[in-house]
């Protein structure tokens, strides 16, 4: 039996959240779920009275964080995992998408989980132990056409998340990215903003793109009851990994991009040493 935690989850209405959140619960741990209104808050807190706590908390309201968390560590108890979890998908063709989707995506995805990490790092910095998870993506390492805010975010989170795990390894604080591949959750369903087509010259492109995720979206391979039972023994790990990927998807993926990466480093390999000296 894993040691019982208090996880604190961002975002447990639905998707990812929810189903850790549920795994979480069975395991016998405590979870605190942040959620966007009182209605969800007391349905999440229904799942089991005694050790699912809700706190009403949109992670784009920075100044609220801070009181939030050192609230929860008074009244609920030390958090032993932080999950960043909120976000959401952004898709639109980058010439199309206006600036102003890009920073509610990087607010959302990334302001929103570097907050919420900079909110309880100085309670496990204190406590000399602790485990950051961040929910990032494997589109934090590969691309497509038509998600270039959100793979932008994710690539963010992922070096940010590497960074502080090197930061505060010597402190007893694990981090660790998490990114998974194609899932069954509302990622592509409702839970994405789509912003409208208007410049034809990307059409050939990107409609059988959009087609295909439309057509995909509550089909894909990853469950993710089974996310949340692998995010569970990450945080049980004595030596959990700085990154670590989910789905077979991600796997061919991610190594895909890699090969073809190192490849094109040979590729150019004079023209880079040649500016030394």
């Amino acid at each position: 039996m894993a040691t019982q935690k208090i996880i604190l989850i961002t975002g447990v209405s639905s998707g990812f959240g929810r189903a850790l959140a549920q795994e979480a619960l069975a395991q016998g741990h405590t979870v605190v779920g942040t959620v966007r209104s009182a209605a969800a808050k007391t349905e999440f807190e229904a799942l089991a009275p005694q050790a699912a706590f809700g706190r009403v908390l949109d992670v784009t309201d920075f100044d609220a964080i801070d009181g939030v968390v050192a609230e929860i560590e008074q009244n609920v108890g030390p958090v032993d995992v932080l999950v960043n979890n909120a976000g959401y998908g952004h898709e639109g063709i980058m010439e199309e998408s206006p600036l102003s989707a890009m920073r509610h995506q990087f607010d959302v995805n990334v302001f929103g989980a570097v907050a919420m990490m900079k909110a309880v790092l100085p309670f496990m910095r204190g406590r000399r132990r602790g485990h950051i998870l961040n929910i990032t993506s494997m589109g934090g390492y590969i691309t497509m056409p038509g998600i270039a805010y959100y793979c932008g975010s994710k690539f963010a989170l992922e070096g940010i998340s590497e960074t502080l795990g090197k930061e505060v390894a010597p402190l007893g604080i694990a981090v660790t990215a998490v990114a998974p591949g194609s899932f069954r959750t509302d990622w592509a369903g409702r839970s994405m903003a789509r912003t409208p087509r208007s410049i034809a010259d990307y059409d050939a492109l990107f409609d059988p793109i959009r087609q295909a995720r439309e057509e995909k979206s509550g089909k894909q391979l990853g469950d993710p009851a089974k996310a949340a039972k692998a995010m569970l023994a990450v945080i049980d790990a004595p030596n959990p990994p700085a990154h670590l990927l989910l789905g077979s998807d991600a796997l061919k993926l991610v190594r895909d991009k890699l090969a073809a990466t190192e490849a094109s480093v040979r590729e150019w390999e004079a023209l880079t040493v040649s500016t030394d000296g």
